[in-house]
This record gives C-alpha cells, sequence and structure tokens, in this order.
C-alpha cells in the first residue's frame, strides 16, 4: 500500500526544453491572436462610435433596433455567438462562411455593442452646459461636439476604452472552438503532439499574461489621472 501510495505522488518532471521546436507555432498563434486583437478593436471602435452616437437619438425608430443589437451581444455568452455565427448563420443566409470570417465578424459586432456603450455614456457624462455655452458663442453643434464635447469625453472614456481592449484580447481564445489557428489553438496542436499540457498551457497563460500586463497597469494609471482632474 505504500509503494502504491508513492508511485500515485511522483513529483511531476517539468519540461519546457522540447518547446524551442514549436516556437515558430507558438510565435504564428501569437500573431494570430494579436491581429484578430487589433483588427476587430478597430472595427468595434468604429460600429460603437455610429451606435453610440445614434442611440442619443431621441427618435425611437433609429434607437430601438440598436437597443436591440447592443443588448443581444451583451447579455448572450460570445462563445455561443462565435459558434451560431459559424454554423448557424450561413444557412440562413445561404452563403458560405469562413471561420475566420465567422470570428471576425462575431468579435467585432461583440465588441462594437460594449464601445458603443462606452461611447454613450462618456459624452452623456459631460455636464448639458457644456452645449448650451458652445451655442452662446455661436458654434454649430457639430463644432461643440468635435472641440468641446468630445475631448471631455475622451478622458473619462479611455479607461474604458483599454479595460475592453484587454477583455477583448482574452476573448479571441474562444477562436479556437471553430479550428481558427490562434495561440490557444496552436497551443492545443502542440499538446497532441506532444503530450506535455502543463508545459503547455503554462507557457501559454505566460504570453498571455506578459501581453495583457502592461494594458493593465496603463488602466490603472489613466483611471488614477481621471480621478486626480475630478
Amino acid at each position: 500500500m505504500a509503494v502504491a501510495a508513492a508511485m500515485n505522488h511522483v513529483a511531476y518532471a517539468w519540461d519546457f526544453s522540447f518547446l524551442w521546436h514549436y516556437r515558430w507555432l507558438v510565435l504564428w498563434g501569437l500573431g494570430i491572436t494579436v491581429a484578430y486583437t487589433i483588427a476587430t478593436i478597430v472595427i468595434g471602435m468604429a460600429i460603437g462610435l455610429v451606435v453610440g452616437l445614434l442611440r442619443l437619438s431621441s427618435n425611437k425608430f433609429v434607437t430601438l433596433p440598436l437597443t436591440a443589437y447592443v443588448e443581444v451581444f451583451r447579455c448572450t455568452p460570445l462563445l455561443v455567438q462565435l459558434v451560431w455565427v459559424y454554423y448557424a448563420l450561413p444557412v440562413l443566409i445561404g452563403v458560405d462562411m469562413s471561420a475566420t470570417t465567422a470570428c471576425f465578424l462575431t468579435l467585432s459586432l461583440y465588441a462594437g455593442s460594449f464601445y458603443a456603450e462606452v461611447f454613450r455614456g462618456g459624452i452623456e457624462a459631460i455636464d448639458r452646459g457644456q452645449w448650451e455655452a458652445g451655442q452662446a458663442i455661436g458654434m454649430r453643434e457639430g463644432r461643440i461636439f468635435r472641440r468641446i464635447v468630445l475631448p471631455q469625453a475622451i478622458q473619462v472614456m479611455v479607461p474604458s476604452f483599454i479595460n475592453q481592449t484587454i477583455i477583448q484580447l482574452k476573448n479571441t481564445s474562444l477562436v479556437s472552438t471553430v479550428a481558427v489557428g490562434d495561440l490557444l489553438y496552436q497551443g492545443s496542436v502542440i499538446t497532441a503532439a506532444s503530450y506535455r499540457p502543463l508545459e503547455v498551457y503554462t507557457t501559454i497563460a505566460v504570453l498571455y499574461f506578459v501581453v495583457l500586463f502592461p494594458l493593465t497597469l496603463v488602466a490603472d494609471q489613466m483611471e488614477q489621472r481621471l480621478g486626480a482632474h475630478r
């Protein structure tokens, strides 16, 4: 019994050296992850800006569909959205869609729904008196928005933008579920070939941390500066 117990508790022999042979696969996966993050953030911000501004309208025919879009994407799991867009949407619209396209579309719309709320909340946080002051000196609404309201709103929005960017980078790991070759997917490929999941997934976790931790520091500093100026 004692011998069997000792065998069951043999210390695991860590060995990361084999990963050197897969370094280009890891770097390729990391590149895919970063590329997805940057591209979907850019498109998501564009979507969010348009949706956020339109949601400030008093016209319910404009705001209701946009509110429905925002709430649907914010209130359903991203993984469910990815699977639905990849498997169900092509059947409904009758168009073939690659995993890459499905993931890009879903992540962009998902990010856009959150950025829309950031834009809307940031703009609404600016006191109405700023608009009135601009109008009092003869400025048009578009110029008031660009020159007075937006610069102040950006200061409010930047920490939320950074936090959402961090979340978006972590969310890209879900694209591996539909066989897009991101960092996590390449990790599963290496694990299948090496049978060393502990080393592989520990390395992946470290890489995510190395990329994300500086962003969290930037977000913290921005929040502290914003708090100091209030």
